[in-house]
C-alpha cells in the first residue's frame, strides 16, 4: 500500500523531555496469544508497517483484544509514551453538526479508509519512540499506529487538507469515516467522481468491505441518517432492550453509558433515569429497587418507538419548549413543518442540590440556560422562539433581581431569542414532552415585600359616544385617575377591552410588575381567564393583545368585581363618553384617536410624543411593546441587547458590572456630562479611559462612552498644554555617515570653562565624521570672526574643503561671515534642530570625551586646561575608536603616529628605522589604505546598526503630516519665571508646514508666519482642537 506522501503529512511525537524514558518489562502470554502475535508481526513486516529495532529508548508491550469474529487484534500499550506527549489541540468536528448536515439528502455513499492510520508515515526521527517488545524481538512502527495520543488529530488534519474544497458541500468527514452526499440522485455520480479524484491524487485507499455507495440511508457516527431525518442506531436500541436487569453497580454504569449514546432521542432523559442514578449513589450493598425496575421497563417501552428527529434548514426559526421537575430540567428544540412540530434535539440535566431549591421560575430559566449551552451551535445560527406561558422575559429583566439571573441574562444576550405564549402542540413527539408546572410559587421572586399595584377599569358606550375610565393605585397608595374619550365608534365590549388594554399599557410604563386588575365585565374577564370561548374575530385580536401585555408582568391577575365596587371607574368612563371636551373638569379627559388594534394607535397625553430618535429608541420600543425595527440585522441586535436594559419610571437603565443600574443618556446630554465630569467644579481632567470609568461610576452610560471620553480628554486644551513631556524618542535613529575622510565636519562650542591662560573660557571643536579626527581651539570670546577663522585655518586650510559642515543654530555659526565662507568654498552648511543635540551627535560625543579627559588630567589648577587641551587632542587622535576600530591618525595619514613612549622605550619600528626601509613601508601602507578605510566604513556601519537597534527599542513613533496642528515643548530658556513649576509645558498650536528631514519639521504660526528653524519630533506633540 503506497500510503500518503510524507511531504503532505507525517506524524510527529512532541515528547516532553521533562518526562523520564520508560522501558516496559516484557509481558508473558499463553501459546494461543503468542501465535496470534507472531501472525500479526509477519503481516506488519510484509506490509512494511514495522521494522526491527536494534536500540530503543521508549519500549511498550503489546496487548491482545478479541474482535467480534473471535479473532485476536494486536495493539500496543503506549500509555507511558502518551503521558509524555502534550495534547494536539487540532479540533475534531462536532458529531451533531455532521449528522445534521448529512440528513435530508436523497443519496449517500459511506466510505472507510483501509487501515486508515497506517496510511500516514511516522516522522523518521520518532519511529524509534514507538518501539514495542514481543517474544521475537523489538520492533518499531514506520507508519502511524493506533493507540497514539494525537493520531486522531493528525488524521483529521490530513482529511481536512485533502477534502477542503468538498467538506460541507458534497462531503462530511470525521477522522477515517467519510461520506459523500447529494440532494438529488442525478448529482451523486459527479460528487463521487470528485471524491475519487481526490483519493487517487493523495493515494488514499478505501476498505471495500466497509463502503456502501449510492444508498438512501445508513449508519454514520452512531446515527441512522436518511432523507426524512435522523434516527437512533437500531443496534444501540436493541442492546438496551435486550439487556437484563443490572445485578451490580457496574451493570448500571454500563446501562448509563448506553443511554447517554441515545440521549438526543430520549425525552425527559434525566427524569426517566433518576432511579438508576440514585442506585449508584446508594452506599453499601447494591440495591435494584422496584422503582428502578419500573423505570427500566418504561425506558425499554419508550425505545421501542423512538422519535425521528428533524434537520433544521439554514436560518430557519426554531422553537424551544422548557420543563422542570423536582430533580431535573429538560427542554426540546423543535421545528415546524406545516402543521406538524418535529423534534430536533432533546436536552436534560439533573439539578445539583442547591439548584433544587431555586424558585420555580428560576428553574425554568435554568432550563433555558442549559439548552443554550448544550445547543449553542443551533442558538448561534437560528432565531430561537421560547414557547412559555410564564413571564421568563420579565424575570430576566427584573431590576430587583441580581446574581445568577443577571449572569444568565448576560449569557443569552448574544443569541436571537424571543419569548411567546405557548400554543397548541402539533406533534406526538412534542406532546410527550413534559409541560411546565403552573404553581403560584413561580411568581414569588422577591425575598422581600412585593410591590402590589391595583387597577380598576371600565368602558362605556352610548348614543353620545364611547370612552373608558382607569384608576391606578400604586403600592404607596397614590391614586391616579384618567378618563379616555374615543374618537371612533365602539360597542360596550370593545370599550371594555380598550379600557383594559390602555390601562395595561399605562401601568406597564409606570414600572409595575405585580398587578391586580379589577373589571365589572363578566364577558371580558371570563374570556381572558379562558372560561369563555371567543369566536368574534375582533374580540380574538383584543384577547391576544391583552394576553401579550399581561405576560410582560411578573404577575398580573384579572378579577371580576360587581359594578357597585367599580363605581369610580364607571363614573370616569361615563364622564369621558358624554363629555364634549369643552367644559373644564377636575379630572383630565384624554383623547384616544384610534383603536388599540390600529397600527398608528397612540394616546395623546399619556404616551408622550418622541422628541427625536436616539440609540435608546429601538430598545425602549422593544421593552415596552415588543416592537422591533424593520431591518432584520438591527432587529436581531436589539433582541440580543435588550436583556441588558430595563425601564424604570419611563427612563432606560442598563445593568452594569460595577454598579447595579446605569442611566442611559442621549447625545445632547453626553456633552454636558463629559464637560462636568472632566473639567467641572469636581472635575479632575481625567484621561480617556479613566474619564469613561469615572462617568460609569457616577451612574451614566451610552454606547460610545469610552470612545467619546478619549476624544474629549484628548481635545481638552488645558490637558494638552500641561501634559507630561514624553521621555521616549519619537523617531527611529538616523545614522550620520561620511563617504570619505574630511567630507563631513561637525563643529560645536564647549564652555564656559574655568578661566585659563589669556582669560580663555571656551573651546571650539571640530570632528571628521569618517576618521573621527578632532580639532579644537581655546577662545576668550565666542564671536563670528573666531569661529569662522577656526574653520578656515584648522579645517579648510589643513584638510581641504569639506562637502558638508554641521553646526548648531547659535549666532556664532549661523551668521553672515560663515555663510559667505561656505558659499565661497561651495560647502553645504547644515544646522541641527534646536535643543536636539542628537542631530550633531558626533561632535556632542567628542565634547564629552574632551571634558572627561581634561578632568582627569587637571588637578587643583583647573585654569591649566588651555595648556592640556593639545595633549587631550593628541590622546584622542592616537586612540583606536570603538566605531572604526582604527585610530583617527592612521585613517587620516595612512600610518600610526609615533608616541613619546616609543622614543623612551624603542619599539621595533623605531629601533630598526632606516630612511630607505621607512619609504618602502610607507608606500606599502598607502597600498593598504583603501582597504583599511573600507573595513573601517563597514565597522562603523555595524556599530551604528547596533546603536540604532538599542535606541529603536525605546522609540514611540510620533509623526506628523503637513497641515497638522502641533504643540511645541517650552524650552527652559523661554519658560516664564513667574509661573515656576505650575507653568505650561507646551506652547502653540503651530501648523506643520513641511517635513524638513526624517523626524524634523518646519512649522508656522496660525497666522502663517514661519518659524526660523525646523524642530525635531521629540519636541512636538499633536494638538487636538
Amino acid at each position: 500500500m503506497p500510503g500518503i506522501d510524507p511531504s503532505v503529512i507525517s506524524h510527529s511525537l512532541c515528547v516532553d523531555l521533562m518526562f523520564k524514558l520508560v522501558s516496559q518489562k516484557r509481558r508473558s502470554f499463553n501459546n494461543e496469544r503468542y501465535e496470534a502475535i507472531a501472525t500479526e508481526i509477519n503481516k506488519l513486516l510484509e506490509a512494511g508497517f514495522i521494522r526491527n529495532l536494534d536500540y530503543n529508548e521508549w519500549l511498550s508491550n503489546v496487548v491482545l483484544v478479541k474482535k467480534k469474529d473471535r479473532r485476536w487484534r494486536m495493539c500496543v500499550d503506549f500509555t507511558d509514551l502518551n503521558k509524555a506527549c502534550p495534547k494536539d489541540s487540532f479540533p475534531l468536528p462536532r458529531i451533531d453538526q455532521l449528522v445534521d448536515a448529512t440528513s435530508g439528502h436523497e443519496l449517500l455513499s459511506f466510505m472507510d479508509a483501509y487501515s486508515g492510520y497506517n496510511q500516514i508515515r511516522m516522522n523518521e526521527d520518532d519511529e524509534a519512540k514507538t518501539a514495542f517488545i514481543t517474544d521475537r524481538g523489538v520492533y518499531c512502527y514506520r507508519v502511524m499506529p493506533f493507540g497514539l495520543k494525537n493520531a486522531g488529530a493528525t488524521y483529521q488534519r490530513l482529511v481536512n487538507r485533502i477534502f477542503a474544497s468538498e467538506i460541507g458541500r458534497t462531503m462530511e468527514v470525521y477522522v477515517d469515516d467519510m461520506l459523500t452526499k447529494s440532494v438529488t440522485a442525478e448529482g451523486h455520480v459527479p460528487n463521487l467522481r470528485n471524491t475519487f479524484r481526490l483519493l487517487r491524487q493523495y493515494q488514499m485507499r478505501l476498505n471495500p468491505m466497509k463502503c456502501a455507495f449510492g444508498v438512501s440511508s445508513g449508519k454514520f457516527l452512531g446515527f441512522m441518517v436518511h432523507q426524512r431525518g435522523i434516527e437512533a442506531n437500531p443496534d444501540k436500541i436493541r442492546a438496551v432492550i435486550e439487556l437484563q436487569p443490572p445485578r451490580k453497580a457496574k451493570d448500571i454504569q454500563r446501562l448509563n453509558g448506553m443511554i447517554v449514546a441515545l440521549s438526543r432521542f430520549i425525552s425527559k432523559l434525566t427524569d426517566r433515569c433518576l432511579p438508576f442514578f440514585k442506585a449508584l449513589k446508594h452506599k453499601g450493598d447494591f440495591c435494584w429497587t422496584p422503582e428502578c425496575q419500573a423505570a427500566f421497563e418504561d425506558l425499554k417501552t419508550y425505545l421501542q418507538q423512538p422519535p425521528m428527529l428533524a434537520k433544521p434548514a439554514t436560518g430557519e426559526t426554531l422553537f424551544l419548549y422548557l420543563a422542570f421537575s423536582e430533580a431535573a430540567v429538560s427542554s426540546v428544540l423543535i421545528k415546524e413543518e406545516g402543521s406538524i412540530q418535529r423534534a430536533i434535539y432533546y436536552v436534560s440535566k439533573s439539578m445539583t442540590e442547591p439548584e433544587t431549591r431555586y424558585p420555580e421560575v428560576e428553574k425554568l430559566a435554568l432550563s433555558l440556560i442549559v439548552a443554550s449551552r448544550k445547543l449553542r451551535p443551533y442558538f448561534q445560527s437560528h432565531p430561537i422562539v421560547v414557547l412559555t406561558n410564564q413571564p421568563l422575559r420579565q424575570v430576566l429583566q427584573k431590576p430587583e433581581l441580581a446574581g445568577r439571573l443577571i449572569k444568565w441574562a448576560m449569557e443569552i444576550s448574544e443569541f436571537d431569542i424571543q419569548f411567546r405564549p405557548r400554543t397548541s402542540v402539533k406533534g406526538q413527539a412534542v406532546a410527550d414532552f413534559i409541560a411546565e408546572h403552573s404553581n403560584p410559587e413561580v411568581f414569588n421572586l422577591s425575598t422581600g415585600h412585593v410591590h402590589q399595584w391595583e387597577m380598576f377599569v371600565d368602558g362605556s358606550s352610548n348614543r353620545h359616544g364611547s370612552g373608558a375610565g382607569i384608576i391606578i393605585v400604586t403600592p404607596e397608595g397614590t391614586l391616579t385617575q384618567a378618563a379616555l374619550r374615543f374618537d371612533f365608534r365602539a360597542t360596550n365590549n370593545v370599550a371594555e377591552y380598550e379600557a383594559l388594554v390602555t390601562g395595561l399599557k399605562i401601568i406597564l410604563n409606570m414600572g409595575a410588575e405585580y398587578v391586580t386588575v379589577y373589571s365589572d365585565s363578566q364577558l371580558i374577564v371570563n374570556q381572558v381567564n379562558q372560561d369563555y370561548q371567543v369566536r368574534d374575530p375582533e374580540m380574538i385580536r383584543y384577547l391576544k393583545q391583552v394576553r401579550s401585555l399581561m405576560s410582560r408582568f411578573i404577575r398580573c391577575d384579572l378579577i371580576r368585581i360587581s359594578r357597585e365596587h367599580n363605581s369610580q371607574a364607571d363614573a370616569l368612563a361615563k364622564l369621558a363618553s358624554t363629555s364634549d371636551m369643552k367644559l373644564p373638569r377636575t379630572i383630565t379627559v384624554f383623547r384616544l384617536p384610534s383603536s388599540n388594534l390600529s397600527e398608528d394607535h397612540q394616546i395623546g397625553v399619556l404616551i408622550p410624543e418622541p422628541v427625536g430618535d436616539s440609540w435608546m429608541t429601538p430598545i425602549m420600543n422593544y421593552l415596552r411593546d415588543g416592537t422591533l425595527p424593520e431591518d432584520k440585522g438591527t432587529a436581531q441586535r436589539v433582541r440580543r441587547q435588550a436583556p441588558r436594559y430595563l425601564i424604570i419610571n419611563g427612563l432606560l437603565f442598563r445593568r452594569g458590572f460595577s454598579l447595579p443600574y446605569l442611566r442611559c443618556v442621549s447625545p445632547p446630554q453626553t456633552e454636558q456630562i463629559l464637560q462636568e465630569v472632566h473639567s467641572g467644579s469636581c472635575g479632575s481632567h481625567s484621561a480617556g479611559k479613566n474619564l469613561g470609568h469615572r462617568i460609569t461610576r457616577q451612574g451614566y452610560y451610552w454606547p460610545t462612552l469610552f470612545k467619546e471620553s478619549k476624544a474629549y480628554s484628548e481635545s481638552c486644551d488645558r490637558c494638552q498644554r500641561t501634559s507630561p513631556i514624553p521621555r521616549l524618542p519619537a523617531e527611529t535613529l538616523t545614522p550620520m555617515s561620511s563617504p570619505w575622510p574630511f567630507a563631513r565636519i561637525g563643529v560645536d562650542i564647549i564652555g564656559p570653562l574655568p578661566r585659563g591662560t589669556a582669560d580663555k573660557r571656551y573651546a571650539v571643536v571640530a570632528i571628521d565624521y569618517f576618521t573621527k579626527w578632532v580639532e579644537a581651539e581655546a577662545l576668550k570670546h565666542i564671536t563670528e570672526a573666531n569661529t569662522t577663522n577656526f574653520i578656515k585655518h584648522s579645517v579648510i586650510f589643513r584638510f581641504g574643503v569639506p562637502h558638508t559642515l554641521v553646526a548648531d543654530h547659535g549666532t556664532q555659526f549661523d551668521n553672515h561671515k560663515l555663510r559667505k565662507v561656505c558659499s565661497d568654498y561651495n560647502i553645504n552648511l547644515k544646522f541641527a534642530s534646536p535643543s536636539h543635540p542628537q542631530s550633531n551627535g558626533q561632535v556632542e560625543a567628542v565634547n564629552k570625551t574632551i571634558k572627561t579627559l581634561l578632568k582627569r588630567k587637571l588637578q587643583a589648577r583647573k585654569g591649566c586646561w588651555v595648556e592640556k587641551l593639545p595633549e587631550v587632542l593628541w590622546a584622542i587622535r592616537t586612540t583606536p575608536h570603538s566605531a572604526t576600530g582604527e585610530t583617527p591618525f592612521s585613517l587620516a595619514f595612512e600610518t600610526e603616529a609615533v608616541i613619546p613612549t616609543e622614543t623612551n622605550i624603542p619599539t621595533r619600528r623605531v629601533s630598526a628605522y632606516t630612511p630607505s626601509d621607512n619609504e618602502t613601508e610607507l608606500r606599502a601602507c598607502l597600498e593598504e589604505l583603501e582597504e583599511r578605510r573600507d573595513l573601517a566604513r563597514i565597522r562603523t556601519a555595524h556599530h551604528q546598526q547596533q546603536i540604532a537597534k538599542y535606541h529603536d527599542k525605546r522609540v514611540r513613533i510620533r509623526r506628523f503630516n503637513p497641515g497638522d496642528l502641533v504643540l511645541k515643548k517650552i524650552l527652559p530658556s523661554t519658560k516664564s519665571t513667574s509661573s515656576g513649576s505650575l507653568g505650561d509645558k507646551w506652547e502653540g498650536p503651530y501648523i506643520v508646514d513641511s517635513v524638513s528631514m526624517k523626524g524634523a519639521y518646519k512649522l508656522k504660526r496660525e497666522d502663517g508666519t514661519p518659524l526660523k528653524n525646523p524642530w525635531n519630533a521629540d519636541h512636538l506633540k499633536k494638538y487636538y482642537p
